[in-house]
């Protein structure tokens, strides 16, 4: 069974300090409930990241060449090097036995099926689930009138901090075409579903070459959605060359 802790390192084992290498690769996603099967450096320090909370446990088999520490929202997992000194001659052998990892995260466990390979540091980033993005949201937004919960959204999309609970959706490819503003150009940025709240959203981009005034009603369309229920744009005045966003709250996480 695994259990919580550090291992217990036999005088042969050299334990190398938990620092962040530099040599950092892809970052790498895990979900809760579900085993991920991933490779770490067996020679560099791995980094774990919790996303949206604090990793409160790691276990893993004590018996085994490892050391992890954790603070905050952070771990790092570190495979240890074994040292033999032959005569002089020192030779190190790294770990390429596999081993499981749990980590708390957030109210929830990510299982970690870690393949130790000589690779640079990796870092594992443990993301919301569904259950979890559906209490977070409902947490931030369920005290909120929903005419409230429109303007919180919008301006966590104006203003570039959307939350790392609302779950970022495949915008539409290409321009879309408005009949009530056919001289203008209009392209969605990002689009983010807010389960556990029923809305989703769309930041849309309006480029225009001549001066124009801009309506957000012509934005009640079914080109941006059935449902939607809120259209707010940062700027109205439009010149030519200028760029507006206009977001688009729509009942429904999907459309």
């Amino acid at each position: 069974m695994p259990r919580s802790g550090k291992a217990f390192l036999a005088p042969t084992i050299i334990a190398i300090s938990l620092t962040t290498s530099p040599a950092q690769a892809t970052p790498i996603t895990a979900l809760p409930d579900q085993t991920s099967t991933l490779r770490l450096s067996n020679r560099d320090v791995n980094h774990i990241i919790c996303v949206g909370g604090e990793i409160d446990d790691v276990k893993f088999s004590a018996e085994k060449a490892i050391a992890v520490e954790k603070a905050g929202s952070d771990a790092w997992i570190k495979f240890l090097v074994k040292e033999v000194d032959d005569a002089g001659a020192v030779t190190r052998s790294y770990v390429t036995q596999p081993s499981e990892f749990f980590v708390s995260c957030n109210g929830a466990i990510y299982p970690l099926y870690a393949e130790p390979a000589d690779i640079p540091a990796q870092t594992v980033t443990l993301t919301p689930g569904a259950a979890q993005r559906a209490k977070a949201n409902e947490d931030l937004l369920g005290p909120l009138v929903e005419e409230e919960r429109a303007v919180s959204i919008t301006l966590s999309l104006l203003q570039d901090r959307v939350p790392a609970s609302f779950s970022s959706v495949a915008t539409r490819s290409g321009p879309i075409a408005l009949p009530a503003l056919p001289v203008i150009r209009i392209t969605e940025r990002r689009r983010v579903a807010i389960e556990g709240a029923g809305l989703s959203a769309s930041e849309y981009l309006v480029e225009t070459g001549s001066n124009l005034m801009l309506d957000e009603r012509a934005f009640l369309d079914r080109a941006v959605g059935d449902r939607v229920f809120s259209v707010t744009a940062d700027r109205l005045d439009l010149h030519a060359g200028d760029v507006a966003r206009v977001i688009v709250v729509r009942r429904g996480e999907t459309q």
